[in-house]
């Protein structure tokens, strides 16, 4: 096992992953920009490096320094958590290049899957299923009509290299095709480097369900139930639950097949989501793989009690995976809520600024993943995620309850800040919802109808 392990990462994520690793024996270095030289995760840690001035592309993206952090405290490993440079198999490679264990996929895996036209090919030979789609990037725009045509709208563009619900545009009118083609590419080469974009066609009303998979480097990998991410604003989760509800354990048990067999296929190693969509026919679809720790891995962890950030650590370190499909149970329902400092009555801009009071749910059955406190201050300069709030229960009525009665205790307040918190109860009251017959179109739906009040707060 690792003596040492740096955090190339911030926020919650970074003092989750730390807190795994003092419970394993391991050291810890956190490295920080000048914005963050204060923050939680950088008082716990054993050690910590600041790695550049507060925009990301300077210190959380500055790979030659984040390296040289890792050399001179003498790290053996860099965990990536999400976001910043946990996708990057250039990051990766130097990490290898350098006698430090990436805690993650191998570089070339990151490659593949990082390609969404590569991963779609990929996915197809496995034998996953796929949405109509262009086979290869588009690089032209009759070519890209005329491949939107073949597929019939509507149809949403997407770029290649992109993730986390950015570099996407759904097209439902033909005649807005040519243009929300060349925005999304102008907006694929400004966020990732690359103008690629492919077409698929695009599901109106879908589920959005995804798998957690653990694999290891001795061929073996399983998966920990699937996550419903529906409920999302601009393709960007807001509620994340698990079992999925609503959906028949023959479907998902087949969903959960189908990423095992995608990652053996990729060559996967350590922890993965592959996300899927399901239409009302009881069709799934293969979206993509994120290949690391996912925002909402927490309700996995609550139904499944497996540590998901220990078994990244420890397969990372060689040791095989602790348990096998058939050791897989889940017991009761787990519910995620995103709590972020955006005002939903403002197409949900960020918020940033300092709390001044903030009061954290607690009680049985419930946690909140944080790294904030009274005093802190939100920056404008990253994510505008304040905490991540999770509850369990028997089953998804007694989760939905306890969602409801923690939100209640939730209270963050400072000048200017305003948070999600009312919104997601809007989210939780919705019939629509609470049937499990929701789609992906739901917070849509609520915003341009005015369903409830949208707090200011």
């Amino acid at each position: 096992m690792f003596g040492k392990v740096l955090i190339a990462n911030r926020g919650e994520i970074a003092l989750r992953i730390a807190r795994a690793c003092r419970e394993m024996g391991i050291r810890v270095v956190a490295v920080h920009s000048t914005e963050d030289s204060d923050t939680a995760v950088v008082r716990y840690a054993d050690e910590a490096v600041c790695v550049g001035p507060a925009p990301a592309r300077r210190s959380y993206l500055n790979i030659p320094a984040i390296v040289e952090a890792a050399l001179r405290t003498g790290a053996d490993a860099v965990h990536p958590g999400y976001g910043f440079l946990s996708e990057d198999p250039d990051f990766a490679e130097v990490c290898a290049n350098n006698g430090i264990t990436f805690i993650g996929p191998p570089p070339s895996v990151l490659a593949s899957l990082g390609d969404k036209i590569q991963a779609r090919s990929l996915m197809s030979t496995a034998g996953l299923p796929l949405l109509p789609g262009s086979t290869g990037p588009l690089d032209d725009t009759e070519d890209a009509r005329a491949a939107a045509d073949g597929i019939g709208f509507p149809v949403i563009i997407k770029a290649a290299a992109g993730g986390g619900g950015r570099g996407m545009r759904v097209v439902h009118d033909p005649d807005d095709f040519e243009r929300a083609y060349l925005e999304t590419r102008a907006t694929a080469q400004v966020l990732f480097g690359s103008s690629a974009v492919f077409v698929e066609r695009y599901l109106d009303r879908a589920r959005h369900v995804e798998v957690q998979v653990l694999c290891d480097s001795h061929g073996n990998a399983i998966h920990l139930g699937e996550r419903d991410c529906t409920v999302q604003r601009r393709h960007q989760k807001l509620i994340e639950e698990s079992p999925a509800p609503g959906l028949p354990s023959e479907l998902t048990a087949r969903i959960g097949e189908a990423a095992v067999r995608g990652a053996l296929a990729a060559g996967y190693v350590g922890a993965g989501t592959f996300e899927f969509l399901v239409d009302y026919s009881g069709c799934f679809y293969f979206m993509e793989v994120n290949p690391r720790i996912q925002v909402e891995h927490p309700v996995t962890e609550m139904v499944t009690g497996v540590d998901l950030v220990r078994e990244q650590l420890r397969v990372a370190a060689g040791e095989r995976l602790g348990l096998r499909q058939s050791e897989v149970s889940r017991i009761g329902a787990a519910i995620e809520c995103r709590i972020n400092a955006e005002n939903p009555a403002l197409d949900f801009v960020p918020t940033p600024g300092l709390l001044t009071e903030v009061v954290w749910p607690s009680g049985p059955f419930v946690r909140v993943d944080t790294h904030l406190s009274s005093g802190s201050r939100v920056s404008s300069a990253y994510d505008s995620l304040l905490a991540k709030l999770i509850v369990v229960g028997a089953d998804r009525a007694q989760a939905l309850a306890r969602m409801r009665r923690a939100l209640a205790e939730l209270h963050v307040a400072g000048p200017g800040v305003h948070t999600t918190r009312d919104f997601l109860g809007q989210v939780l009251e919705h019939p629509s919802f609470v049937r499990a017959e929701h789609s992906t179109v739901l917070v849509d739906h609520i915003v341009t109808t005015g369903v409830g009040n949208i707090s200011r707060r």
